[in-house]
């Protein structure tokens, strides 16, 4: 068997692992942590959009529950209710694709996103369980500084590959289940008089081609 053959099949055997572990112990403690760090990168997303046109950020909150909540006034409304999911989306892509990078090395990725995460944290978060969440996450990202590099390509795909899953399961739970409820695709609704199941349809199709990109990109440089 070629090299380039085994190590393709190597990254299918673990992509398919992580997949099953994420289905297996989704409901448990296990997978918690992650599900609350892509709340947390939804809520960056609404105060990144509203930053960028002109808002403001007053608050973000992180619930027990896996809910968020960002107070962030001013601003292009639809630009920073669309940053949500998309915002996730967008977010666990770059992670994925820091994980494969050299420069820069994980290591350093890691770090960063430790870092940018106290930092969110200690200026917006305002809340006792989101701030707790957001220093032990943040903190323990840092500390994986002396891990070998193999640790940190596994971390950053496994947040990679979680905030693009939850993010497309959220929206399929929040938009098309459960399309009278007061979610992003429904205030946009409101804004835009497009219903909110086409807004959940919209992104769900968007983030499923963004994600079939990333999987076919890293399987060729596998």
């Amino acid at each position: 068997m070629k090299r380039a053959t085994r190590r393709k099949l190597l990254f299918l055997a673990g992509f398919t692992a992580w997949l099953i572990t994420l289905w297996v112990l989704w409901w448990s403690p296990v997978i918690y942590p992650l599900k609350l760090f892509v709340v947390l990168l939804h809520e960056a997303g609404h105060a990144a959009a509203a930053v960028a046109t002109g808002g403001v950020v007053q608050r973000i909150v992180v619930t027990p529950d896996q809910g968020g909540v960002c107070y962030c006034p001013g601003g292009n409304a639809f630009l920073t209710l669309s940053a949500g999911y998309l915002g996730s989306l967008l977010f666990g892509a770059i992670i994925l694709l820091l994980a494969r990078t050299r420069r820069p090395p994980p290591r350093d990725s890691s770090t960063l996103i430790g870092v940018a995460v106290l930092a969110l944290t200690a200026l917006y978060v305002r809340n006792t369980f989101g701030i707790l969440f957001g220093a032990l996450f943040g903190a323990g990202m840092v500390a994986l500084r002396a891990a070998g590099r193999s640790v940190h390509v596994a971390v950053l795909t496994a947040l990679g590959l979680t905030s693009c899953l939850y993010a497309l399961l959220d929206i399929k739970s929040d938009v098309l289940d459960r399309p009278h409820l007061e979610s992003d695709a429904h205030m946009l609704a409101e804004l835009t008089g497009i219903p909110t199941v086409l807004w959940g349809v919209l992104w769900i199709g968007l983030g499923s081609l963004v994600s079939w990109r990333l999987f076919r990109r890293a399987l060729a440089e596998a």
